[in-house]
């Protein structure tokens, strides 16, 4: 097996890979649910190399995202339910089908009209995917009504900020951000009382709903709250490397600074990135 630009080549290897008799011992027992952490992980790995503007890692991670794609149709395949062909066939119809104003003729000449064309696409296809499942007998859908099409798959945050989505073309939303912050410190001062009560499934409760207030404000402002806290986490790292640089050059260790010491190194650590902004 050498490497190669053609797709084939690597379906071909993740069929070698799975082979029963002569196929990697690991990849052979793999199934669709054990594979599935991996699929979300190299998803974030892909955003991970796009906030880090690092292209050599981009292109390196955008083929683990494919081979986990190649990796799911080959297990459908040998279940007999389709392969990566269809994938790619799925995929390209349903494109063509929601850019009618590119591929065919419409009056959508505007990012809004655009929008609104795309959600109507969308709900036919959903009643289309509903029929089909009727026909072969399968069982309805769990999720139903107007957030049934928001995944409980998503992560929190994300599931979140859909849901809110959902809710707000139907006029459940709030007309302006200045709401949304009375609602935050409203969920503050709950949140509170539930830990003076020392009550954990009330703590947990309160967190969520401040949680959820958090992400309508951030949605308000057009600050995606997935990609702010990341980019909060990244900045944590940054301050925080500082802080264990500095007490090593001064011959400290993590585990004997005090408190102070630390928030003083990170105070330190700040100070230095306003200077550089």
């Amino acid at each position: 097996m050498e490497s190669s630009r053609d797709i084939q080549h690597l379906l071909e290897i993740m069929a070698a890979l799975r082979h029963p008799e002569t196929g990697c011992p690991w990849d052979i027992v793999q199934t669709f649910e054990t594979i599935k952490p991996y699929t979300i992980e190299e998803a974030y790995e892909v955003a991970d190399a796009i906030e880090r503007h690092d292209m050599d890692d981009l292109c390196d991670e955008l083929g683990d995202l494919l081979l986990q794609v190649v990796f799911h149709a080959r297990i459908a395949e040998e279940a007999g339910e389709f392969a990566f062909g269809d994938v790619v066939e799925a995929i390209t119809r349903k494109m063509i089908r929601r850019h009618p104003h590119v591929f065919a003729r419409s009056d959508a000449d505007t990012p809004e009209a655009v929008k609104l064309q795309w959600e109507e696409i969308k709900q036919a296809e959903k009643a289309d995917r509903q029929a089909r499942r009727m026909r072969r007998g399968v069982p309805q859908e769990a999720n139903s009504g107007h957030l049934g099409s928001v995944q409980r798959s998503f992560p929190a945050l994300v599931e979140a900020l859909k849901l809110q989505e959902r809710a707000a073309k139907v006029g459940f939303d709030w007309s302006e951000p200045e709401p949304i912050l009375d609602k935050i410190e409203e969920e503050i001062a709950e949140l509170r009382h539930a830990l003076k009560d020392g009550d954990q499934r009330k703590i947990a409760d309160e967190l969520g709903d401040l949680i959820f207030a958090l992400v309508n404000i951030g949605r308000h402002v057009g600050t995606d709250p997935e990609m702010a806290l990341r980019g909060t986490n990244t900045k944590f790292r940054r301050r925080f490397g500082h802080i264990e640089q500095e007490l090593q050059a001064g011959g400290e260790t993590l585990d004997a600074a005090s408190l102070e010491r630390m928030e003083e190194l990170w105070q330190a650590a700040k100070a230095i990135e306003r200077q550089l902004t």
